[in-house]
Protein backbone atom coordinates (compact mmCIF):
# COMPACT_ATOMS: atom_id res chain seq x y z
CA UNK A 1 0.00 0.00 0.00
CA UNK A 2 2.85 2.45 1.13
CA UNK A 3 4.45 1.78 -2.53
CA UNK A 4 1.40 2.42 -4.28
CA UNK A 5 1.04 6.11 -2.40
CA UNK A 6 4.78 7.04 -3.45
CA UNK A 7 4.16 5.95 -6.88
CA UNK A 8 0.81 7.83 -6.96
CA UNK A 9 2.71 10.90 -5.59
CA UNK A 10 5.26 10.72 -7.79
CA UNK A 11 2.69 10.76 -10.74
CA UNK A 12 1.37 13.63 -9.37
CA UNK A 13 4.11 15.71 -8.67
CA UNK A 14 5.40 14.54 -12.20
CA UNK A 15 1.47 15.76 -13.74
CA UNK A 16 2.01 19.27 -11.95
CA UNK A 17 5.54 20.00 -12.87
CA UNK A 18 4.66 19.36 -16.70
CA UNK A 19 1.66 21.46 -16.75
CA UNK A 20 3.63 24.52 -16.55
CA UNK A 21 5.61 23.46 -19.46
CA UNK A 22 2.47 22.54 -21.80
CA UNK A 23 1.34 25.87 -21.00
CA UNK A 24 3.89 27.83 -22.26
CA UNK A 25 3.77 25.72 -25.31
CA UNK A 26 0.29 26.72 -25.91
CA UNK A 27 -1.10 29.70 -27.70
CA UNK A 28 -4.19 31.23 -27.45
CA UNK A 29 -6.37 32.12 -30.53
CA UNK A 30 -9.59 33.50 -31.55
CA UNK A 31 -11.56 33.21 -34.75
CA UNK A 32 -10.78 36.56 -35.61
CA UNK A 33 -6.95 36.32 -35.04
CA UNK A 34 -7.14 32.75 -36.79
CA UNK A 35 -8.89 35.11 -39.98
CA UNK A 36 -6.52 37.88 -40.06
CA UNK A 37 -3.38 35.86 -40.08
CA UNK A 38 -4.72 33.39 -42.75
CA UNK A 39 -5.40 36.96 -44.97
CA UNK A 40 -1.92 37.35 -44.37
CA UNK A 41 -0.01 34.07 -45.22
CA UNK A 42 -2.24 31.75 -47.30
CA UNK A 43 -0.44 31.71 -50.62
CA UNK A 44 -3.75 31.50 -52.98
CA UNK A 45 -4.95 34.73 -52.11
CA UNK A 46 -1.94 36.13 -52.26
CA UNK A 47 -1.81 34.31 -55.84
CA UNK A 48 -5.15 35.37 -57.11
CA UNK A 49 -4.43 39.21 -55.66
CA UNK A 50 -1.46 39.07 -57.94
CA UNK A 51 -3.35 38.06 -61.08
CA UNK A 52 -5.75 40.52 -59.97
CA UNK A 53 -3.03 43.27 -60.40
CA UNK A 54 -1.73 41.29 -63.84
CA UNK A 55 -4.77 42.07 -65.66
CA UNK A 56 -4.78 45.65 -64.91
CA UNK A 57 -0.94 45.64 -66.76
CA UNK A 58 -3.26 44.36 -69.67
CA UNK A 59 -5.94 47.29 -69.58
CA UNK A 60 -2.90 49.51 -69.83
CA UNK A 61 -1.52 47.52 -72.80
CA UNK A 62 -4.65 47.90 -74.58
CA UNK A 63 -5.66 51.35 -74.24
CA UNK A 64 -2.26 52.13 -75.38
CA UNK A 65 -3.70 51.53 -78.54
CA UNK A 66 -5.49 55.01 -77.87
CA UNK A 67 -2.21 56.92 -77.36
CA UNK A 68 0.50 57.71 -80.49
CA UNK A 69 3.64 56.04 -80.82
CA UNK A 70 6.63 57.99 -80.62
CA UNK A 71 10.18 56.51 -81.91
CA UNK A 72 13.55 58.13 -81.46
CA UNK A 73 15.57 57.28 -85.04
CA UNK A 74 19.59 58.03 -85.13
CA UNK A 75 21.40 56.34 -88.74
CA UNK A 76 24.90 56.76 -89.66
CA UNK A 77 25.83 55.36 -93.20
CA UNK A 78 29.33 55.23 -94.38
CA UNK A 79 28.55 54.49 -98.39
CA UNK A 80 31.97 53.57 -99.83
CA UNK A 81 32.13 54.94 -103.76
CA UNK A 82 32.12 51.14 -105.09
CA UNK A 83 29.19 50.12 -103.77
CA UNK A 84 26.38 53.11 -103.53
CA UNK A 85 24.25 50.43 -105.01
CA UNK A 86 22.08 48.05 -102.86
CA UNK A 87 21.61 44.06 -103.59
CA UNK A 88 19.18 42.39 -105.01
CA UNK A 89 16.35 41.26 -103.27
CA UNK A 90 13.95 44.43 -102.06
CA UNK A 91 12.54 47.55 -103.62
CA UNK A 92 14.59 49.92 -102.44
CA UNK A 93 16.30 53.71 -103.40
CA UNK A 94 19.77 52.27 -105.39
CA UNK A 95 21.68 55.57 -104.46
CA UNK A 96 23.31 55.24 -100.95
CA UNK A 97 24.84 58.47 -99.50
CA UNK A 98 26.68 59.01 -96.02
CA UNK A 99 24.87 60.86 -93.66
CA UNK A 100 24.37 60.91 -89.85
CA UNK A 101 20.54 61.64 -88.97
CA UNK A 102 18.70 62.25 -85.99
CA UNK A 103 14.39 62.33 -85.35
CA UNK A 104 11.61 61.23 -84.34
CA UNK A 105 8.58 59.05 -85.91
CA UNK A 106 5.18 59.50 -84.77
CA UNK A 107 2.12 57.63 -85.45
CA UNK A 108 -1.48 57.96 -83.77
CA UNK A 109 -4.66 55.60 -84.78
CA UNK A 110 -7.43 57.83 -85.81
CA UNK A 111 -10.18 55.40 -86.02
CA UNK A 112 -9.84 51.39 -86.02
CA UNK A 113 -14.22 51.82 -86.06
CA UNK A 114 -14.56 50.63 -82.30
CA UNK A 115 -12.62 47.77 -82.44
CA UNK A 116 -9.42 49.23 -79.84
CA UNK A 117 -12.45 50.47 -77.38
CA UNK A 118 -14.19 46.94 -77.19
CA UNK A 119 -11.00 45.67 -76.53
CA UNK A 120 -10.49 47.81 -73.55
CA UNK A 121 -13.83 47.90 -72.02
CA UNK A 122 -13.12 44.10 -72.09
CA UNK A 123 -9.89 43.96 -70.63
CA UNK A 124 -11.80 46.40 -67.96
CA UNK A 125 -14.07 43.82 -67.21
CA UNK A 126 -11.98 40.93 -67.18
CA UNK A 127 -9.49 42.89 -64.65
CA UNK A 128 -12.71 43.41 -62.31
CA UNK A 129 -13.50 39.58 -62.99
CA UNK A 130 -9.98 38.78 -61.80
CA UNK A 131 -11.02 41.45 -58.57
CA UNK A 132 -13.91 39.32 -57.98
CA UNK A 133 -12.19 36.00 -58.22
CA UNK A 134 -9.68 37.54 -55.96
CA UNK A 135 -12.78 38.25 -53.39
CA UNK A 136 -14.06 34.81 -54.00
CA UNK A 137 -10.92 33.13 -53.12
CA UNK A 138 -10.77 35.22 -50.09
CA UNK A 139 -14.43 34.26 -48.96
CA UNK A 140 -13.44 30.09 -49.11
CA UNK A 141 -10.58 30.64 -47.67
CA UNK A 142 -12.22 32.57 -44.56
CA UNK A 143 -14.70 29.92 -44.39
CA UNK A 144 -12.38 26.65 -44.60
CA UNK A 145 -10.69 28.91 -41.37
CA UNK A 146 -14.20 28.90 -39.84
CA UNK A 147 -14.90 25.13 -40.72
CA UNK A 148 -11.22 24.10 -39.10
CA UNK A 149 -11.73 26.50 -35.85
CA UNK A 150 -15.12 25.21 -35.24
CA UNK A 151 -14.32 21.79 -36.00
CA UNK A 152 -10.84 22.04 -33.80
CA UNK A 153 -13.22 23.76 -31.04
CA UNK A 154 -15.57 21.26 -31.02
CA UNK A 155 -12.62 18.43 -30.59
CA UNK A 156 -11.66 20.34 -28.01
CA UNK A 157 -14.45 20.40 -25.96
CA UNK A 158 -15.36 16.68 -26.54
CA UNK A 159 -11.45 16.01 -24.89
CA UNK A 160 -12.52 17.81 -21.98
CA UNK A 161 -15.60 15.51 -22.07
CA UNK A 162 -13.71 12.27 -22.63
CA UNK A 163 -11.09 13.60 -19.69
CA UNK A 164 -14.05 14.45 -17.14
CA UNK A 165 -15.39 11.21 -18.54
CA UNK A 166 -12.40 8.99 -17.68
CA UNK A 167 -11.92 10.65 -14.08
CA UNK A 168 -15.40 10.33 -13.30
CA UNK A 169 -14.82 6.19 -14.65
CA UNK A 170 -11.36 6.26 -12.87
CA UNK A 171 -13.24 7.09 -9.36
CA UNK A 172 -15.58 4.76 -9.58
CA UNK A 173 -12.83 2.29 -10.16
CA UNK A 174 -11.64 2.87 -7.11
CA UNK A 175 -14.47 2.49 -5.18
CA UNK A 176 -15.43 -0.45 -6.24
CA UNK A 177 -12.10 -2.05 -6.31
CA UNK A 178 -12.43 -0.88 -2.25
CA UNK A 179 -15.63 -2.18 -2.17
CA UNK A 180 -14.35 -5.61 -4.02
CA UNK A 181 -11.50 -6.05 -1.66
CA UNK A 182 -13.64 -6.03 1.31
CA UNK A 183 -16.09 -8.10 -0.67
CA UNK A 184 -18.73 -5.61 -0.35
CA UNK A 185 -18.80 -6.01 -4.30
CA UNK A 186 -17.79 -8.54 -7.13
CA UNK A 187 -15.46 -9.90 -9.74
CA UNK A 188 -17.96 -9.13 -12.02
CA UNK A 189 -18.72 -4.89 -10.73
CA UNK A 190 -14.99 -4.75 -10.54
CA UNK A 191 -14.83 -6.37 -14.20
CA UNK A 192 -17.49 -3.95 -15.65
CA UNK A 193 -15.65 -0.82 -14.01
CA UNK A 194 -12.77 -2.08 -15.70
CA UNK A 195 -14.00 -2.10 -18.85
CA UNK A 196 -15.92 1.04 -18.42
CA UNK A 197 -12.21 2.41 -17.50
CA UNK A 198 -10.59 1.47 -20.68
CA UNK A 199 -13.73 2.40 -22.82
CA UNK A 200 -12.82 5.78 -21.23
CA UNK A 201 -8.79 5.67 -22.07
CA UNK A 202 -10.29 5.24 -25.74
CA UNK A 203 -12.26 7.72 -26.00
CA UNK A 204 -9.58 9.84 -25.02
CA UNK A 205 -7.17 8.84 -27.06
CA UNK A 206 -9.70 9.36 -29.95
CA UNK A 207 -10.54 12.99 -29.19
CA UNK A 208 -7.14 13.38 -28.75
CA UNK A 209 -6.46 12.36 -31.83
CA UNK A 210 -8.97 13.74 -33.48
CA UNK A 211 -8.37 16.98 -31.57
CA UNK A 212 -4.38 16.74 -33.30
CA UNK A 213 -6.00 16.00 -36.66
CA UNK A 214 -8.02 19.64 -36.72
CA UNK A 215 -5.41 21.74 -34.95
CA UNK A 216 -3.51 20.12 -38.72
CA UNK A 217 -5.83 21.59 -40.87
CA UNK A 218 -6.10 24.81 -38.77
CA UNK A 219 -2.29 25.05 -38.74
CA UNK A 220 -1.98 24.69 -42.68
CA UNK A 221 -4.54 27.31 -43.07
CA UNK A 222 -2.71 29.70 -41.23
CA UNK A 223 0.64 29.30 -42.79
CA UNK A 224 2.48 27.45 -39.78
CA UNK A 225 4.82 24.82 -41.17
CA UNK A 226 5.77 23.99 -37.58
CA UNK A 227 3.78 22.06 -34.71
CA UNK A 228 1.86 23.97 -32.47
CA UNK A 229 -0.74 23.40 -29.99
CA UNK A 230 -3.70 26.24 -29.25
CA UNK A 231 -6.26 26.75 -26.73
CA UNK A 232 -8.96 28.35 -28.67
CA UNK A 233 -11.31 30.87 -27.57
CA UNK A 234 -14.90 30.18 -27.37
CA UNK A 235 -16.73 32.14 -29.37
CA UNK A 236 -20.69 32.95 -28.47
CA UNK A 237 -23.32 31.08 -29.68
CA UNK A 238 -25.14 33.06 -32.90
CA UNK A 239 -28.87 34.12 -31.28
CA UNK A 240 -30.21 33.36 -34.83
CA UNK A 241 -32.25 30.54 -34.93
CA UNK A 242 -33.95 29.20 -38.09
CA UNK A 243 -33.77 31.02 -41.62
CA UNK A 244 -36.17 31.53 -44.21
CA UNK A 245 -34.32 30.94 -47.46
CA UNK A 246 -36.35 32.35 -49.78
CA UNK A 247 -35.20 36.57 -49.43
CA UNK A 248 -31.49 34.55 -48.62
CA UNK A 249 -31.61 33.58 -52.37
CA UNK A 250 -31.75 37.07 -53.96
CA UNK A 251 -28.61 38.10 -51.54
CA UNK A 252 -26.72 35.23 -52.82
CA UNK A 253 -27.70 36.28 -56.30
CA UNK A 254 -26.38 39.65 -55.77
CA UNK A 255 -23.71 39.49 -53.40
CA UNK A 256 -21.83 36.42 -54.38
CA UNK A 257 -18.26 37.06 -56.01
CA UNK A 258 -17.67 34.19 -57.50
CA UNK A 259 -21.17 34.88 -59.51
CA UNK A 260 -20.07 38.55 -60.43
CA UNK A 261 -16.95 37.21 -61.71
CA UNK A 262 -18.72 35.20 -64.33
CA UNK A 263 -20.79 37.96 -65.29
CA UNK A 264 -17.88 39.91 -65.65
CA UNK A 265 -16.60 37.54 -68.06
CA UNK A 266 -19.77 37.28 -69.70
CA UNK A 267 -19.65 40.68 -70.21
CA UNK A 268 -16.05 40.81 -71.09
CA UNK A 269 -16.61 37.91 -73.73
CA UNK A 270 -19.00 39.93 -74.99
CA UNK A 271 -17.09 42.98 -75.56
CA UNK A 272 -14.54 40.57 -77.25
CA UNK A 273 -16.60 39.05 -79.69
CA UNK A 274 -17.75 42.99 -80.71
CA UNK A 275 -13.94 43.61 -81.20
CA UNK A 276 -13.22 40.51 -83.20
CA UNK A 277 -16.39 41.69 -85.27
CA UNK A 278 -14.62 44.81 -85.79
CA UNK A 279 -11.43 43.50 -87.37
CA UNK A 280 -13.50 43.71 -90.77
CA UNK A 281 -13.85 47.42 -90.51
CA UNK A 282 -11.33 49.89 -91.78
CA UNK A 283 -8.34 51.32 -90.00
CA UNK A 284 -6.80 55.02 -90.24
CA UNK A 285 -3.65 55.99 -89.00
CA UNK A 286 -1.49 59.27 -89.36
CA UNK A 287 2.05 59.15 -89.52
CA UNK A 288 4.73 61.74 -88.97
CA UNK A 289 8.23 61.97 -89.13
CA UNK A 290 10.91 64.60 -88.75
CA UNK A 291 14.56 65.31 -87.45
CA UNK A 292 18.02 67.33 -88.60
CA UNK A 293 20.59 65.59 -90.64
CA UNK A 294 23.62 67.10 -89.31
CA UNK A 295 26.20 65.09 -91.30
CA UNK A 296 24.65 64.43 -95.16
CA UNK A 297 25.50 64.97 -98.64
CA UNK A 298 24.83 68.61 -99.52
CA UNK A 299 24.12 67.54 -102.70
CA UNK A 300 20.86 65.35 -102.06
CA UNK A 301 20.05 66.81 -98.41
CA UNK A 302 18.84 69.55 -96.78
CA UNK A 303 20.07 70.18 -92.80
CA UNK A 304 16.76 68.92 -91.89
CA UNK A 305 14.03 66.83 -93.21
CA UNK A 306 10.00 65.91 -92.38
CA UNK A 307 7.02 64.51 -93.59
CA UNK A 308 3.31 63.30 -92.88
CA UNK A 309 0.49 60.97 -94.35
CA UNK A 310 -2.16 59.24 -93.54
CA UNK A 311 -2.97 55.23 -94.28
CA UNK A 312 -6.08 53.86 -94.65
CA UNK A 313 -5.98 49.57 -94.40
CA UNK A 314 -8.95 47.65 -95.34
CA UNK A 315 -9.06 44.14 -95.59
CA UNK A 316 -10.25 42.49 -98.96
CA UNK A 317 -9.50 38.72 -98.26
CA UNK A 318 -8.06 36.61 -95.51
CA UNK A 319 -9.25 33.75 -96.19
CA UNK A 320 -11.83 33.79 -93.67
CA UNK A 321 -9.44 34.09 -90.69
CA UNK A 322 -11.45 37.48 -89.60
CA UNK A 323 -14.76 35.84 -89.81
CA UNK A 324 -13.97 32.73 -87.90
CA UNK A 325 -12.61 34.67 -84.91
CA UNK A 326 -15.73 36.59 -84.74
CA UNK A 327 -17.86 33.54 -84.59
CA UNK A 328 -15.26 31.59 -82.08
CA UNK A 329 -15.83 34.94 -79.38
CA UNK A 330 -19.40 34.98 -80.16
CA UNK A 331 -19.74 31.42 -79.32
CA UNK A 332 -17.72 31.94 -76.28
CA UNK A 333 -19.49 34.93 -75.34
CA UNK A 334 -22.58 32.71 -75.16
CA UNK A 335 -20.36 29.92 -73.29
CA UNK A 336 -19.80 32.59 -70.80
CA UNK A 337 -23.54 33.05 -70.32
CA UNK A 338 -24.68 29.52 -70.08
CA UNK A 339 -21.77 28.74 -67.49
CA UNK A 340 -23.29 31.47 -65.55
CA UNK A 341 -26.71 30.37 -65.82
CA UNK A 342 -25.61 27.24 -64.45
CA UNK A 343 -23.77 28.75 -61.68
CA UNK A 344 -26.78 30.70 -60.40
CA UNK A 345 -28.95 27.15 -60.97
CA UNK A 346 -26.40 25.43 -58.32
CA UNK A 347 -25.96 29.10 -55.88
CA UNK A 348 -30.13 28.80 -55.37
CA UNK A 349 -29.43 24.82 -54.64
CA UNK A 350 -26.81 25.48 -52.26
CA UNK A 351 -28.53 28.65 -50.49
CA UNK A 352 -31.75 26.31 -50.17
CA UNK A 353 -29.30 23.47 -48.83
CA UNK A 354 -27.50 25.56 -46.26
CA UNK A 355 -30.17 26.71 -44.73
CA UNK A 356 -32.10 23.68 -44.31
CA UNK A 357 -29.19 22.67 -42.63
CA UNK A 358 -28.84 25.78 -40.91
CA UNK A 359 -32.66 24.51 -39.22
CA UNK A 360 -32.00 21.29 -38.35
CA UNK A 361 -28.72 22.12 -36.63
CA UNK A 362 -30.69 24.91 -34.59
CA UNK A 363 -33.10 22.11 -34.06
CA UNK A 364 -30.86 19.55 -33.33
CA UNK A 365 -28.67 21.57 -30.43
CA UNK A 366 -32.02 22.41 -28.08
CA UNK A 367 -32.92 18.18 -28.81
CA UNK A 368 -29.73 17.37 -27.92
CA UNK A 369 -29.62 19.51 -24.52
CA UNK A 370 -32.98 17.91 -23.55
CA UNK A 371 -31.00 14.37 -24.40
CA UNK A 372 -28.09 15.65 -22.17
CA UNK A 373 -30.40 17.11 -19.20
CA UNK A 374 -32.63 13.54 -19.29
CA UNK A 375 -29.39 11.55 -19.15
CA UNK A 376 -27.54 13.42 -16.39
CA UNK A 377 -31.21 12.76 -14.44
CA UNK A 378 -30.89 9.14 -15.22
CA UNK A 379 -27.09 8.81 -14.38
CA UNK A 380 -27.83 10.08 -10.93
CA UNK A 381 -30.59 8.02 -10.05
CA UNK A 382 -28.33 5.05 -11.51
CA UNK A 383 -25.48 6.18 -9.38
CA UNK A 384 -27.72 6.70 -6.08
CA UNK A 385 -29.45 3.13 -6.70
CA UNK A 386 -25.97 1.49 -7.52
CA UNK A 387 -24.81 2.85 -3.90
CA UNK A 388 -27.84 2.24 -2.44
CA UNK A 389 -27.23 -1.93 -3.66
CA UNK A 390 -30.49 -1.58 -5.54
CA UNK A 391 -29.07 -2.12 -8.92
CA UNK A 392 -26.13 -3.63 -10.92
CA UNK A 393 -22.88 -2.20 -12.26
CA UNK A 394 -24.58 -2.62 -15.86
CA UNK A 395 -27.55 -0.16 -14.94
CA UNK A 396 -24.90 2.27 -14.28
CA UNK A 397 -22.27 2.15 -16.75
CA UNK A 398 -25.54 2.06 -19.32
CA UNK A 399 -26.51 4.88 -17.54
CA UNK A 400 -22.90 6.92 -17.77
CA UNK A 401 -22.20 5.79 -21.07
CA UNK A 402 -25.87 7.25 -22.16
CA UNK A 403 -24.83 10.64 -20.28
CA UNK A 404 -20.94 10.33 -21.80
CA UNK A 405 -22.87 9.95 -25.51
CA UNK A 406 -25.71 12.76 -24.65
CA UNK A 407 -22.57 15.32 -23.21
CA UNK A 408 -20.77 14.58 -26.68
CA UNK A 409 -23.55 15.33 -29.01
CA UNK A 410 -24.95 18.21 -27.49
CA UNK A 411 -20.98 19.62 -27.63
CA UNK A 412 -20.73 18.52 -31.02
CA UNK A 413 -24.54 20.31 -32.02
CA UNK A 414 -23.00 23.59 -30.79
CA UNK A 415 -20.61 23.88 -33.39
CA UNK A 416 -22.13 22.17 -35.97
CA UNK A 417 -24.70 24.91 -36.05
CA UNK A 418 -21.68 27.44 -35.93
CA UNK A 419 -19.78 25.55 -39.13
CA UNK A 420 -23.38 25.58 -40.63
CA UNK A 421 -24.08 29.00 -39.88
CA UNK A 422 -20.72 30.02 -41.51
CA UNK A 423 -21.89 28.04 -45.06
CA UNK A 424 -24.89 29.65 -44.99
CA UNK A 425 -23.04 33.15 -44.44
CA UNK A 426 -20.70 32.12 -47.60
CA UNK A 427 -23.06 30.92 -50.29
CA UNK A 428 -24.97 34.27 -49.75
CA UNK A 429 -21.81 36.00 -50.02
CA UNK A 430 -21.62 37.32 -46.73
CA UNK A 431 -18.61 35.67 -45.44
CA UNK A 432 -16.53 37.19 -42.78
Amino acid sequence: MNKTCVCLALACSVGLGLRPVRAEETHSLTLKEAQEITLRNHPRISETELEALATEQIVTQVRAGFLPSVTLNATAVDAFESNTRLAAGSLNNPSVFDREAEGLTVTQMLTDFGRTAHLLSSSRLYSRAQNANAEATREEILLQVDVAFFTALKAQSVLDVARQTLETRKLLLDQVTALATNKLRSELDLSFSQVAYEEGNLLVAKAQNDLDEAFAVLSTLLGDREKRAYRLIEEPVSNTATVDTTSLIDVALSRRPDLARLRLERDGAAQYAKAQKALSYPTINAFGSGGLIPVRDTAHFDDRYAAAGVNLSLPIFDGGLNSAKRSEAELRAQAAGEKLRDAENTAIHEVRAAGLNVNYAWERLDLTQKLFDNASHAYELADARYKLGSSSIVELSQAQLSKTEAEIAHTSAKYEYEIQRAMLNFEIGAAQ
